[in-house]
């Protein structure tokens, strides 16, 4: 599903097809987890081909490169131009966009000096779906932000999030929800969560969470749109009293929740301002938005 005959890739310099390219089975990324990567979305709009946020996206691989010690060999301008170039490759306007940065031949513990990059792309939905989601909370928690870097996308730091997804498909939801060490609403295993109470939203703060880009965007949004958003910790009892509530990703984009555990939030999903921002969301990544002035401090 995610490549054909026809499909090309960007592996360490060359454009290619994925089946060409190699990589090395001693690699720290295979063996440890230490790598990077991102997730990014094109779409086609009234102004041609246009990368959301490339520009934030490619500077969060650079942190997460950093704080790994993974040698990082590309300005950012070169990575938005080969993505550019590797849609026009392919013949894709909307799509999704997998930038990974592996690391070399290592079986010590301390970071490999060699960096692989590939870019890769594809056509993909929304990841979540347009329903509304069952979610689980899940008894897996977020990692403790003082045992790795919480918001760099670390490939390792994902068998969290694959724990905590198979735990709640098998137990017949649709996604999982993860408290934080001290027992707050962190995030979905692949998202940011919104909730919504007596008009106001709220998104866990940052600290114990990967604070997503979509999720920023999100809060942009509600600023310039005058909706009332607050950045704060809450507890699963009290996301169990909200009116509504919904995850933002850049692969979900935003999507609303039906029910978490046995609490079926009760404000109907086209009532709630998250069915508003995600109309307007949409608006904003096909560059059809017409923005507002702030109205909020």
């Amino acid at each position: 599903m995610y490549y054909t005959k026809d499909s090309i890739i960007y592996h360490n310099g060359t454009y290619m097809h994925p089946e060409s390219a190699a990589g090395n089975m001693y690699s720290q990324a295979l063996h440890y987890g230490n790598g990077v990567f991102e997730g990014i979305r094109a779409y086609k709009t009234k102004f041609g081909t246009k990368i959301f946020k490339a520009r934030e996206h490619y500077e969060r691989l650079q942190y997460g490169a950093e704080v790994m010690g993974i040698p990082f060999n590309y300005s950012i301008e070169e990575l938005v131009n080969i993505t550019y170039k590797l849609l026009e490759k392919n013949n894709l306007q909307d799509a999704y966009i997998r930038p990974i940065l592996t690391t070399g031949a290592n079986m010590s513990l301390l970071t490999s000096d060699e960096s692989f990059l590939t870019i890769q792309c594809w056509e993909w939905g929304k990841y979540m779906g347009d329903k509304l989601l069952k979610v689980k909370t899940s008894r897996f928690e977020r990692p403790n932000p003082k045992s790795c870097f919480v918001e760099a996308k670390v490939t390792g730091h994902y068998t969290n999030s694959i724990l905590s997804t198979n735990e709640a498909k098998n137990a017949g939801y649709d996604e999982a929800l993860l408290l934080d060490m001290n027992g707050n609403v962190a995030e979905c295993s692949g998202a940011n969560v919104f909730m919504e109470k007596d008009g106001k939203l709220y998104t866990p703060k940052r600290g114990h969470i990967m604070a997503g880009i979509t999720r920023s965007t999100i809060i942009e949004i509600c600023k310039e749109e005058g909706f009332s958003v607050e950045e704060t910790e809450f507890t699963l009892a009290e996301l169990k009293q909200a009116d509504s509530a919904f995850f933002t990703g850049t692969a979900a984009e935003v999507v609303g929740l039906a029910s978490l555990d046995a609490y079926t939030f009760p404000l109907s999903w086209e009532s709630s301002l998250g069915y508003k921002l995600m109309k307007i969301y949409k608006q904003e990544v096909l560059c059809e938005r017409a923005k507002k002035l702030s109205k909020a401090g």
